[in-house]
């Protein structure tokens, strides 16, 4: 078969239709891919500038690297998520296939049941509370803005550890996340092609705001940050950053495929993914960088967290403007990354008993149950969630390319991928458990979080996503190789 994408018959999706399969499932025929470049290229863009990722770039600042190299480190990491992303896409955009598929055809049907869980329920669902959290904060701040009585109701109460202002700001917040996500992706779609032009506007200005007020590009760049580790190879840095990038990225990239079906073509979802990333991540490595420091001059402290600057602003009109772009993007990340793919998956692990809308509504619900205000409890918590993500889902990332490339040699049979369950499937390379996937994936899982607990390996878990797809990659084919001998 060639490498153009497949166009699925009428006949054959009746009867995977006919197997037990349903619509969530069943491969998207070309006719019926809406996603050119141009979606592509916006679908991104407001993932990008969230909050967390912010956060993460206050961090990155203490690391030791000039701004310069900062931004520099951030291009390249933009440039490495989208090779991903392109790549473990391809298999969505030539066959139509959602991510669950994609995964059988790595693990096999039952195989595939416990990385699906781990991306798609645990990484997903517990991206989408703290994201809901994060954002509740900026909602915090805008209502404290309008109303502020707000912020003092309840007295100072605290309920299972969060104030009363606070959870009704999570709780409104949250319930906006659900039922955009419950429109699915047409909704979706059409809210990104609206925020991408307000993040060119309301970033732009903040980052012309902070050069402003800093006095010129040149005190941002030649800033020195007080407290700043200079202990680490600059290269072991760069490596740092672009890691806690891909752990970033590590759910949306493993279960791309759900958003790459849609596709008109794989040219399509290539280009569009790609300047997505490098033109998005562009402006976020000046801006954020921009932002940070040259707030930090003008107030004379070091302030890492971005809503704290904001909020000095004396502006309120302009406070209320950035506050609302930065929870628009924090929807648009949390549908395009969360909550997609984690009522896909449950779709895919309870494909009898749970349609795309019931498993929204609950992976909302779990979402909400874990308390996710708990995982920000001090200033280390995200970099601990990113590592912790990254070796999850690094060695399933892994697994999963070097499969599709070297072992399927792109090629998927679709035939014996919806499988008919009444037969006997033995000899169905797609049946069962695949021994080699999933000894690799759980030695690189174990080799990635080896750092936690032996010291001497600590370096291992800093570069988490890189190490366990490096990792599992190498011991996939090696495993492969040594079996069919």
């Amino acid at each position: 078969m060639t490498n153009q994408d497949y166009q699925i018959t009428e006949s054959e999706l009746q009867e995977f239709r006919k197997r037990g399969y349903n619509d969530d499932l069943l491969p998207k025929p070309l006719s019926k891919r809406m996603m050119g470049k141009l979606n592509y290229f916006t679908l991104w863009m407001g993932s990008v500038h969230n909050i967390p990722n912010y956060t993460a770039v206050g961090g990155f600042l203490f690391l030791g690297l000039s701004p310069i190299n900062i931004m520099l480190a951030l291009v390249l990491s933009a440039l490495t998520v989208a090779l991903f992303m392109t790549f473990n896409g391809r298999a969505g955009s030539k066959y139509g296939i959602p991510f669950a598929m994609h995964l059988r055809s790595t693990y096999g049907d039952l195989g595939a049941k416990l990385p699906g869980f781990l991306r798609g329920c645990v990484a997903a669902i517990a991206w989408f509370g703290l994201q809901n959290y994060t954002g509740s904060l900026a909602l915090l701040i805008l209502i404290g803005k309008i109303w502020p009585g707000f912020l003092t109701l309840g007295g100072g109460t605290t309920i299972l550890g969060i104030s009363v202002p606070g959870l009704i700001a999570f709780t409104l917040f949250w319930a906006v996340n659900m039922l955009i996500g419950l429109g699915g992706g047409k909704i979706l779609n059409k809210f990104t092609a609206i925020l991408s032009p307000l993040i060119y506007i309301v970033f732009g200005g903040m980052a012309i705001w902070a050069i402003r007020v800093a006095g010129g590009i040149g005190p941002i760049l030649s800033y020195n940050v007080a407290g700043a580790a200079h202990n680490i190879s600059p290269i072991f840095v760069y490596f740092m950053i672009m890691n806690s990038v891909l752990a970033v990225w590590a759910a949306p990239g493993a279960s791309v495929s759900d958003f790459t079906q849609n596709a008109k073509s794989t040219k399509d979802q290539t280009i569009g993914q790609t300047a997505s990333l490098l033109v998005g991540y562009g402006i976020f490595a000046f801006s954020s960088v921009a932002i940070l420091i040259g707030g930090s001059i003008h107030y004379g402290i070091q302030e890492w967290n971005i809503l704290n600057i904001v909020d000095r602003w004396e502006n309120s009109f302009a406070i209320i403007v950035a506050m609302l772009v930065f929870l628009l993007t924090t929807v648009s990340t949390n549908a395009t990354g969360n909550i997609i793919p984690a009522a896909y998956q449950l779709c895919a692990l309870f494909p009898k008993k749970i349609d795309y809308k019931k498993g929204v509504l609950l992976a909302s619900i779990i979402s909400f149950l874990i308390m996710p205000w708990k995982l920000m409890e001090n200033s280390a918590s995200i970099f601990i969630f990113l590592n912790t993500i990254g070796a999850v889902l690094g060695p399933v990332a892994g697994t999963m390319i070097a499969h599709y490339y070297f072992v399927e040699k792109q090629t998927i049979d679709l035939d014996l991928l919806y499988m008919d369950q009444s037969k006997d499937n033995s000899h169905n390379r797609y049946k069962g458990l695949d021994k080699s996937a999933y000894v690799a994936t759980i030695v690189a899982l174990v080799i990635c979080l080896s750092g936690h607990f032996i010291p001497a390996f600590k370096v291992i878990s800093d570069i988490s996503w890189l190490a366990g797809f490096a990792s599992a990659f190498c011991l996939y084919l090696l495993l492969r190789k040594f079996l069919k001998k």
